[in-house]
């Protein structure tokens, strides 16, 4: 690839990506944008320890998931960490969106739609609202990503550990 052909490329990239940015909401341009600011910002950073911030399992985070396709956790998000190896953390993205507390498989509450895929926190200490966990969508993130420590689930909790439990049954069931 020579000097020419980079140019053509990266205005055509740009260009497309502008087109896409125009199109959306006035939320999703400035998730859309602060996501892609980290990523410029943090990306070459090993661990959490760049920034200074300290994350140890059971913290809920505020996290950047970065850029996502539908039907995956995005932007910025809260999550709670569940392991830790190698400058990476296992993390459960969250939500506080009425309609899905309401579908969280340990809801019970009648007419309850009991999605085993949700998981209902409650309003843990330092949390402005009540959330759910989305268990599906546990991934491992580079710890980079977190932008702050907000609140904690102590690990010795039954909460947590049942946690744990639905984490491994969404993925082996």
């Amino acid at each position: 690839m020579d000097e020419d052909d980079r140019e053509r490329m990266l205005e055509e990239y740009l260009d497309k990506y502008k087109e896409y940015l125009k199109g959306l909401s006035i939320l999703l341009l400035k998730q859309e944008c602060i996501s892609g600011m980290n990523r410029i910002l943090r990306s070459a950073f090993k661990s959490s320890e760049n920034v200074n911030i300290e994350v140890n399992i059971g913290d809920i985070c505020y996290i950047d998931f970065g850029h996502a396709y539908l039907n995956e956790s995005g932007y910025q998000h809260f999550g709670l960490v569940i392991q830790k190896k190698n400058h990476k953390l296992l993390v459960v993205p969250m939500s506080s969106k009425k309609e899905l507390i309401h579908q969280a498989s340990n809801v019970d509450q009648i007419g309850a739609a009991n999605k085993r895929h949700l998981y209902y926190l409650g309003q843990p200490e330092g949390m402005s609202r009540e959330s759910v966990l989305f268990l599906n969508d546990t991934k491992f993130i580079n710890s980079a990503r977190v932008i702050g420590v907000t609140s904690q689930i102590t690990p010795e909790t039954q909460m947590f550990k049942e946690i744990l439990k639905k984490v491994s049954e969404t993925f082996v069931h």
